[in-house]
C-alpha cells in the first residue's frame, strides 16, 4: 500500500519555476529520502503535498486521500519544517499542550517522553531558546501524536552530533512501531544512514529513483590506478566509467557495470598500485547530477 502518491506534480510560481510533472510513491514502513541541493524544488514538493500550497497541476495524495480536498488526512501526519518559528512568550510545555489539543488523545506522556530524549526543557520560554532548541520543540511538536507518517524537511539543521544522532535513533523506533517517514535533506550521509529508497531531484525534476542497495550494490566502484607510465585520458573512453581525473601516473575514477571489463582495460597498462573501494553516496549522487548536466 502506498502511503504518499504523487503524480505528475507541477507547482509554478509565475515565470519562476517550482517543481515540474513530480512522480513518486511512498509505500507503508518506508523510510524514503528526498533529496537534492537547496532551490531544487525538496521543500515545494513537500509543501505541497501537505495541502500548504496548492498545486498548478497534478495530484498528490496521502492515505489514498486528496491532500487538497480531503484536509483531515493531515491528523495521522507528523511534520517537521526545514524552519520553525513560534510566539517568543510562551513557555515549551504550553506550546506542546496547544497542539496537542488538535488530537483526540491524551499526548501528555508523549510529551514527557519525547523531552527527556530530545533533552528539552519544558519550562523555558521559547524566547530563551537556541535555534537547535527550537527544532527540538519541532521535533516534540512532529511526534508527540504518534503520526503513522512523518514527513522531515531538513530535519537536523541546528542540532549538535549528539542530538542527531539521538534524533536518528528515534526516527528508527518510530518507523519499527510502524510509521512511515519522508525524510528530505541534502546531506547524503543522513539519506545514506536511514533510507531504504531514494528519489534526486533537481532543478525541480525528479531525475533518479532508487533502491540504496541498488545505489550502493558491487556495480559501483571506486577505482583509482597507479600505473609506470603517463596514463592517456582516452584509454578509459568507455562506457560505464565516470568522474575521472587523471595527474600523470595516477588516475581516479567511478566505475559502474561489469567488473570483469575495467579489469581487463586496467591489465593493459603497467600497474604500480591498484586500489578499489564502494563509492559513498555522494559520489553517486553527484555523478546522477553530472550525467543530467
Amino acid at each position: 500500500m502506498n502511503v504518499i502518491e504523487i503524480n505528475k506534480l507541477t507547482k509554478r510560481y509565475g515565470k519562476s519555476r517550482g517543481i515540474i510533472d513530480v512522480n513518486l510513491n511512498v509505500e507503508h514502513g518506508e523510510i524514503f529520502g528526498f533529496i537534492g541541493p537547496n532551490g531544487a524544488g525538496k521543500s515545494t514538493t513537500i509543501r505541497t503535498l501537505l495541502g500548504l500550497i496548492y498545486p498548478t497541476s497534478g495530484s498528490a495524495k496521502i492515505f489514498g486521500k486528496s491532500c487538497i480536498e480531503h484536509p483531515e488526512v493531515r491528523e495521522e501526519l507528523g511534520y517537521l519544517p526545514s524552519e520553525v518559528f513560534y510566539y517568543d512568550n510562551m513557555r515549551v510545555i504550553d506550546l506542546l499542550k496547544y497542539s496537542a489539543s488538535f488530537y483526540k488523545k491524551d499526548c501528555t506522556k508523549r510529551i514527557n517522553e519525547l523531552a527527556d530524549i530530545m533533552d528539552l526543557d519544558l519550562k523555558k520560554k521559547i524566547d530563551d531558546l537556541s535555534f537547535g532548541n527550537r527544532k527540538k520543540v519541532g521535533i516534540v511538536q512532529g511526534l508527540l501524536h504518534e503520526p503513522k507518517l512523518i514527513i522531515l524537511d531538513e530535519p537536523t539543521s541546528g542540532l549538535d552530533p549528539l542530538m542527531q544522532q539521538r534524533f536518528f535513533e528515534l526516527l528508527g523506533e518510530e518507523n519499527k512501531r510502524g510509521a512511515t517517514i519522508f525524510f528530505s535533506s541534502h546531506i547524503l550521509s543522513e539519506v545514506q544512514k536511514m533510507c531504504s529508497r531514494v528519489a534526486f531531484i533537481k532543478d525541480g525534476k525528479i531525475i533518479k529513483q532508487e533502491k540504496m542497495s541498488t545505489l550502493q550494490e558491487n556495480s559501483y566502484k571506486r577505482i583509482r590506478i597507479e600505473t609506470k607510465s603517463k596514463i592517456v585520458k582516452e584509454t578509459f573512453n568507455m562506457i560505464g566509467v565516470s568522474d575521472f581525473s587523471v595527474k600523470d601516473n595516477t588516475a581516479n575514477f567511478i566505475y559502474k557495470g561489469n567488473l570483469n571489463a575495467i579489469i581487463k582495460k586496467i591489465s593493459e597498462l603497467e600497474l604500480k598500485n591498484i586500489s578499489i573501494d564502494e563509492p559513498d553516496l555522494e559520489e553517486i549522487f553527484m555523478n546522477y547530477y553530472a550525467k543530467e548536466d
